[in-house]
């Protein structure tokens, strides 16, 4: 039955990536469901709110760019973010610079794949899941797969970054 809906459900560039490093994962779509905000994709997923992650972007005082992963009912606490990454203060980078940097349009974006890697944070709430969801690098399609193999993807570390 699973690979059934591995068949059914587009490759994006994130799946190809992951099978490169042979990481495991699933492939999940919500097209069908109309879900546009993270707690609606959670719910059109059948999973809780706490175990689908959604991918901030930001810049620093310094000009330097960072990437939170949070889960999708949270808040990114910009002070707490800023203090992680080493920074005196940050601010979410402006939608319409999201597709040059990174290569992914807003409700679509990954922290796989990126054009460029930036200095990414995980919340620490992830360790405590045996498996996450984050985008698939595309509206509508989410990959699950551990934590531990989503720090396999990219250099990452765990922090308290939400309100």
């Amino acid at each position: 039955m699973a690979k059934d809906k591995t068949e059914k459900t587009e490759k994006t560039n994130v799946m190809r990536l992951l099978e490169q490093k042979k990481l495991p994962y699933t492939p999940h779509d919500y097209l069908a469901t109309g879900a546009v905000s993270g707690v609606e994709v959670a719910a059109a997923l059948g999973e809780p709110p706490e175990r689908v992650f959604k991918t901030l972007v930001t810049t620093g005082a310094s000009g330097g760019h960072y990437v939170f992963v949070i889960p999708v009912a949270e808040e990114l606490d910009l002070k707490k973010a800023a203090k992680a990454v080493g920074e005196k203060s940050i601010a979410m980078l402006p939608q319409k610079e999201l597709l040059p940097l990174t290569g992914y349009i807003h409700g679509g974006c990954s922290p796989i794949g990126m054009k460029k890697q930036f200095p990414t944070v995980l919340h620490e709430s992830a360790a405590d899941c045996e498996s996450i969801y984050v985008s698939a690098g595309k509206i509508g399609y989410q990959v699950q797969l551990s934590p531990g193999d989503l720090q396999k993807m990219l250099p990452m570390k765990l922090c308290d970054v939400i309100k």
